[in-house]
């Protein structure tokens, strides 16, 4: 419930009126859309008690649609998606704008959250990334996506397999925009069976057929597939279908080389350096670090995690003196394999970044 009324505190009331008169629900007579904008909060809140199970939980679950594609991310996957950019441009507020192409561009709501999906998911354990062809043109007519639809259909023996193709841009740390296709797959699993409660209260056995995802992209200026997926060969796969019928290329399947930090300057209080020649307002003001995972030289099997939130002015480095030796004696027997570190900038927006070393 928080989080629905953290929602309703953060919309303006003219938006929400307007939410909900799209919605076949009956709000009691308190709810005065006139009233002052806290007693329209406060009479929403109480109005959820009105309502019933199936209602309510559907509208948190779409409430929490909105407040997880509210926040800098989201907000970048709603830009790179939305058909009206000069309405959304002109919407206040992070809850109101992802409320607004909810109600006008659902469609378009749906690709933001596949596009935040593979960002969020990007670089880590369900990604993987494949050199191939530059500046191949993607195919995507329909013939092209019938045959890409139909490997998948056989790969995974079924029948039920949904589809979508669109163009997009990422922004790199140097400001760069990268032009993009993504294509998101759905498709059904096997059936399964899990326990649940029917419409008396008791519990028995329910049939269902999972539906999993994955997200592809192709950047033609650089000649690179990524996929997330839950499996590394469903991604190379994947990979090679998309090679085949929608890039026409021969893929072969060379994996991307990964990235390599060199994280041992965090062994000791690190000082992170300021560009102070990028525009305004993109400026970080302060960098903390809030995690730190080390491994003992002499047994490889072993992590000790570390994680800060600054509380009481202590940092991840004085718990590192405390529970691991001081800054000489890590140097010698540890090595770091994580950090975390979060950011902030004018605008008072936090960014994470959490870089894994090569070791």
């Amino acid at each position: 419930m928080a989080s629905i009324t953290s929602f309703f505190r953060k919309t303006p009331v003219p938006s929400l009126k307007a939410y909900f008169a799209t919605k076949s629900l009956t709000l009691p007579a308190t709810v005065v859309w006139t009233a002052a904008e806290s007693d329209v909060v406060s009479a929403l809140i109480e109005a959820l008690d009105t309502l019933s199970e199936a209602d309510r939980e559907s509208l948190i679950l779409e409430v929490n649609r909105i407040i997880a594609i509210a926040d800098e991310p989201g907000q970048n996957a709603l830009q790179d998606v939305v058909a009206n950019r000069a309405v959304f441009d002109a919407v206040d507020g992070g809850h109101n704008r992802a409320l607004w192409v909810l109600m006008n561009e659902p469609q378009n709501f749906r690709l933001a959250e596949e596009v935040r999906y593979n960002d969020e998911k990007r670089r880590g354990r369900m990604w993987s990334g494949f050199v191939v062809e530059k500046k191949k043109l993607f195919r995507k007519d329909q013939f092209s996506r019938d045959a890409f639809n139909a490997e998948i259909q056989k790969k995974f023996s079924t029948n039920n397999v949904h589809v979508d193709v669109f163009d997009r841009h990422r922004v790199t740390f140097d400001g760069t925009s990268h032009q993009l296709v993504q294509v998101a797959v759905y498709r059904e699993g096997r059936p399964d069976d899990a326990l649940g409660f029917d419409g008396a209260g008791k519990l028995q056995r329910h049939l269902i057929r999972p539906v999993f995802e994955a997200s592809l992209t192709y950047e033609p200026s650089e000649g690179v597939i990524e996929v997330v997926a839950g499996d590394k060969d469903i991604r190379e796969a994947m990979a090679g279908f998309m090679g085949r019928h929608l890039l026409a290329i021969d893929f072969k399947g060379e994996k991307l080389p990964l990235r390599e930090y060199d994280l041992s300057v965090l062994m000791e209080p690190f000082d992170f350096p300021t560009d102070t020649g990028v525009p305004a307002g993109q400026v970080i003001d302060s960098v903390q670090l809030k995690e730190l995972r080390f491994q003992p030289l002499d047994i490889p099997g072993q992590r000790v995690t570390l994680e800060c939130n600054g509380a009481g002015g202590e940092s991840v480095w004085d718990m590192a003196d405390r529970h691991i030796g001081p800054a000489a004696l890590r140097r010698a027997d540890w090595v770091i394999t994580r950090a975390r570190a979060s950011s902030s900038n004018s605008l008072r927006m936090e960014s994470h970044v959490a870089p894994r070393s090569s070791t």
